[in-house]
């Protein structure tokens, strides 16, 4: 585990970590969030023993990593692909990392066909795009095959293809059982990946949950398809709800069958936004009105929303839209 009790960070009259207090615990992909200035990177280097707290401490399996005497064979880390000798080959530089910890050599070829730079191996990094400096800072990471990992932003760079391998990778890895603490500001992939969030702001912690109860703390409304939409929007406004018509979405007109004739209705024009009301007290209302339900779907926020709502009041470097631009 990856524990973080009470550390305090400062760099003279700035605090830039707060008795912050959070655990990572094995089996899971832990999403690391937090705005520009939050404290993300600078809790990552405490974890390494790269700052020296102010206060409180960071643990790996409950030692303090720099107390490690083969620290990669118990935690892998990635904080800056580009901090590398643009030199050395690829594999020369993981060579240099295996002899550093006792690890054999014939793992850093396994580590290297497990990134995908076996082909390259032998070039100088300096010549390696982003994407493949993330891979071999990946490839570094695992070399020791930890049972903890952290990774500060590590898909930069990464097409398409490199994010959902990195995806599947961080999976599978929680999945063996590993620890994983994954920092991004790519909220629709930490979405995909991440099975629980720490979110903090100003250096101090905000959120410590479920990725799924996060996002349902900020339940927006409940979308609602119906037969007659227009007589259930009365009942529902009759008891308190607020209902606003569904935009038309894309794609060619679903129609009712069981309206026919001329009098067939558009059903993609009869979704009802509703809030105030719970779905199953929506469905008690439209079926004492007799109005048959199509759809029923609670609606909550997704995480870059949830995100946005939780650290409105920590952003330390906010832009202006251009519209506000010209008030």
């Amino acid at each position: 585990m990856i524990d973080v009790r009470g550390l305090t960070m400062r760099y003279g009259r700035t605090v830039a970590v707060d008795g912050l207090t959070f655990s990572v615990r094995p089996g899971l992909v832990t999403g690391f969030l937090g705005p520009n200035g939050a404290g993300k990177s600078t809790t990552m280097r405490a974890v390494l023993g790269l700052e020296v707290p102010a206060g409180g401490e960071a643990l790996v399996d409950g030692r303090p990593y720099a107390s490690l005497r083969r620290p990669m064979r118990t935690m892998g880390a990635l904080l800056d692909a580009g901090a590398v000798h643009g030199g050395r080959t690829a594999r020369d530089h993981l060579r240099c990392l295996a002899r550093s910890n006792g690890i054999g050599a014939g793992r850093v070829d396994e580590v290297l066909g497990q990134v995908g730079l076996t082909d390259v191996a032998g070039r100088r990094i300096g010549g390696f795009s982003l994407g493949m400096k993330q891979r071999l800072g990946i490839a570094a990471a695992l070399l020791g095959d930890p049972a903890v990992l952290m990774f500060d932003e590590p898909l930069n760079g990464l097409d398409p293809e490199g994010i959902r391998w990195i995806r599947d990778l961080l999976r599978a890895l929680a999945a063996e059982g590993r620890t994983v603490l994954l920092s991004s500001h790519l909220m629709n992939e930490l979405a995909l990946t991440a099975d629980h969030v720490v979110v903090i702001g100003r250096g101090k912690l905000i959120a410590d949950t479920a990725i799924g109860e996060l996002a349902g703390r900020f339940r927006r409304d409940v979308l609602v398809r119906a037969a007659d939409p227009e007589r259930l929007a009365g009942v529902l406004r009759a008891h308190g709800a607020t209902v606003t018509p569904e935009e038309e979405p894309p794609g060619p007109p679903v129609r009712d069958p069981s309206v026919r004739g001329p009098s067939v209705r558009d059903l993609s024009v009869r979704g009802l936004s509703v809030r105030g009301l719970d779905a199953e007290v929506i469905g008690e209302l439209a079926l004492g009105a007799g109005v048959a339900l199509r759809e029923l779907t609670p609606r909550g926020a997704s995480l870059e929303e949830a995100f946005m709502e939780l650290t409105e009041d920590s952003v330390e470097y906010g832009a202006r839209t251009g519209t506000e631009q010209g008030r």
